[in-house]
C-alpha cells in the first residue's frame, strides 16, 4: 500500500504558532509555552484532517548556510543578530521564543515523531531530498512560498500553504500555481530570483516584478531562454528589460543555486512512521507537567492513538 508522507517545515510552523497564539498561554512557572503548545494543536490538527502514515519535522540546522551566503551574500542578512566568525550566525528570534525551541524539540523526541536536521543546510533542503525519495504522495506544511518549486502533480506532491493557523490551508498544486504566478513547480524558482524576495535578502533583477516576471517566462521558457532573449537583438525583449536583465547577469548566474532547495542532503537514519503512541512515555508525562502542554498534548495524543485508521 501506498504511504502518505507529511513534511513539517517546523520553524514556520512555530513561529506562526507563536505569532497566532497569545503569550498568556504559559506553563506553570509564567513561561510563556505558546510555541509549544500551538504547533502540537497544529500537528493534531493537521494528521486528523490528512491522515499521513509518515511525518517528518524538518528542522533548520543551519538556517543560513555560508554556501548560500559565499554565492549571495545579502542573503538573510537582515535577520542577522550575532555574526560568529567561522560558524553559524544567530538569527534574530522574538526573546520568548528562543527557549521554547529546546522544549519543542524534547517533546516531539519524546513523542516519537521522527525530527530531522542536518548541519549546513535547512529545512527547506532536507525537505527537498526527502521529497525526491519518496515513492508515494507527499504533504509539505510550510508558509513558506519558496517550497512551491517542490510541487508535482504527476508524483503527488502538494504543498498544504495556512492561511489562518492550520485549519484554513491552501492545497497548492500545479493547477494553484498556474492560476497565481503563471507557472508551475520547476518555474517557481526562476520567477522567485527574478522577482526577489525581501524576506531572505534575494534581490531579484530591478524592475522585473512578479508579473513581468510571469509573462518572461511563459515567452522564453525558463531562465536561460530569458537570459538569451536578452542578449538577442532580433528578440522582442523591450530595451529596458533587456538592460536590467543584463547587468544581472552576474546575479543571474548564481541565484538559482541559492533558491532551488538541495535534494541532496545527506541525511541520518530515523523512522518516519507516525507513532501510535509516545516512544517515551515518562519523559513526555514529566514534560507536559513542567510545562504545562494539557489539553494541545492530549489532542494530539488522541488523534496518534491506536485506534487511528490503518
Amino acid at each position: 500500500m501506498t504511504r502518505r508522507l507529511m513534511l513539517l517545515d517546523t520553524a514556520s510552523l512555530y513561529f506562526r504558532a507563536y505569532f497566532g497564539v497569545p503569550d498568556s498561554v504559559r506553563a506553570p512557572d509564567g513561561t510563556p509555552v505558546n510555541a509549544v503548545r500551538g504547533l502540537l494543536d497544529f500537528i493534531a490538527r493537521l494528521v486528523a484532517d490528512h491522515s499521513p502514515d509518515d511525518l517528518v519535522a524538518c528542522m533548520d540546522a543551519d538556517w543560513r548556510p555560508q554556501w548560500r551566503v559565499d554565492l549571495i551574500p545579502s542573503y538573510k542578512a537582515h535577520r542577522v543578530a550575532e555574526e560568529v566568525p567561522g560558524g553559524s550566525d544567530v538569527e534574530e528570534v522574538p526573546d520568548t521564543l528562543s527557549p521554547q525551541v529546546p522544549v519543542i524539540e524534547a517533546v516531539l523526541d519524546a513523542l516519537g515523531i521522527a525530527r530531522v536536521g542536518v548541519a549546513g543546510y535547512e529545512a527547506d533542503d532536507v525537505i527537498g531530498t526527502l521529497t525526491g525519495l519518496a515513492p508515494g504522495p507527499v504533504d509539505i506544511v510550510t508558509g513558506d512560498r519558496d517550497l512551491f518549486q517542490l510541487v508535482d502533480d504527476a508524483r503527488g506532491v502538494r504543498v498544504l500553504y495556512p492561511v489562518k493557523g492550520v485549519g484554513a490551508l491552501d492545497l497548492v498544486d500545479e493547477a494553484w500555481l498556474r492560476a497565481r504566478y503563471g507557472v508551475g513547480g520547476p518555474g517557481y524558482v526562476d520567477l522567485a530570483l527574478l522577482r526577489g524576495d525581501p524576506s531572505d535578502g534575494l534581490p531579484g533583477v530591478p524592475g522585473i516584478g512578479e508579473k513581468t516576471a510571469a509573462k518572461l517566462l511563459d515567452a522564453y521558457g525558463d531562465l536561460a531562454g530569458i537570459m538569451a532573449a536578452a542578449h538577442d537583438p532580433a528578440s522582442k525583449v523591450t530595451p529596458a528589460q533587456r538592460k536590467r536583465l543584463q547587468e544581472a547577469a552576474q546575479y543571474v548566474a548564481v541565484a538559482p543555486k541559492v533558491v532551488r532547495v538541495a535534494s541532496d542532503v545527506p541525511l541520518p537514519e530515523f523512522t518516519p512512521e507516525l507513532p501510535r503512541e509516545p516512544r517515551r512515555p515518562e519523559e513526555l508525562a514529566a514534560l507536559a507537567e513542567r510545562w504545562g502542554l494539557g489539553g494541545s498534548l492530549q489532542r494530539l495524543l488522541s488523534v496518534l492513538g491506536p485506534e487511528r485508521a490503518g
